[in-house]
């Protein structure tokens, strides 16, 4: 038999056993709605003779096989494919399973974490290489940064001494203009000729490690026999541009 939906006018093609003689609720796949369907038609009594005047003799409704109105109990719903009806079609053949629906709270949660961790990433990229005396002044000791330590020299003392070689001492003072304590590294002198060049160099261990804010510390060094063709004292701290 065909079955038609009164909503969207779906049809289906389905087997009269599947909804037997007493009907039974079904359910259009299409629009998902739900009717009544009736059972097949039965074909009618042949009407008995009329003799004479008699009145027609009327025949109780034949019974059918598993037919029992005092007890009837709607049947469960069967559900009808949504496919269009055509030559061979099998309205209860098994069909492959729907892909399940994505859960968009998941995927928009997921999307948030990954652009935070895009902008962290940035954030980290300016920080190392564009603005590292920023981020040592936040606490940040990332990259080639400049300290915010502050070297002050005092002038360059050269003497002769009794066993005939030369002393070159060099002293100054360490500053901390910040509103943070600072780690002090080590300091780099470097002796350079007139042509800027560097003939000497060494390294000055400062006395502390830590300077508080706004603090500062003293150093002083001293090297013998440095070349005579040395013009210019540079210092710097160890790990950045002199």
């Amino acid at each position: 038999m065909i079955l038609e939906c009164p909503e969207c006018r779906t049809r289906y093609i389905v087997p009269d056993s599947a909804v037997g003689v007493t009907g039974r609720t079904v359910r259009c796949a299409n629009c998902r709605h739900s009717w009544f369907q009736e059972g097949p038609a039965l074909p009618a009594a042949p009407a008995p003779a009329l003799v004479g005047n008699e009145a027609p003799a009327v025949s109780p409704t034949p019974a059918v096989a598993g037919f029992a109105p005092a007890a009837y109990a709607p049947s469960p719903v069967v559900e009808v494919d949504a496919a269009p009806a055509q030559a061979g079609f099998d309205a209860f053949a098994h069909r492959p399973p729907f892909r399940p629906r994505r859960n968009m709270t998941r995927v928009r949660t997921i999307a948030s974490i990954a652009a935070g961790l895009i902008m962290l990433a940035l954030v980290g990229v300016i920080l190392w290489t564009t603005a590292p005396g920023l981020a040592q002044q936040a606490g940040f000791n990332i990259g080639p940064a400049q300290s915010p330590l502050r070297i002050v020299d005092n002038p360059i003392e050269r003497r002769q001494m009794t066993n005939g070689s030369e002393l070159f001492a060099v002293s100054g003072r360490i500053t901390n203009p910040s509103y943070a304590a600072q780690r002090v590294p080590d300091l780099r002198a470097d002796l350079r000729d007139e042509n800027g060049r560097v003939v000497f160099s060494w390294t000055i261990t400062p006395q502390q490690r830590t300077l508080p804010a706004n603090g500062a510390i003293d150093f002083n060094s001293a090297q013998v026999d440095v070349p005579a063709s040395s013009k210019r004292l540079d210092l710097s701290f160890v790990g950045e541009a002199s």
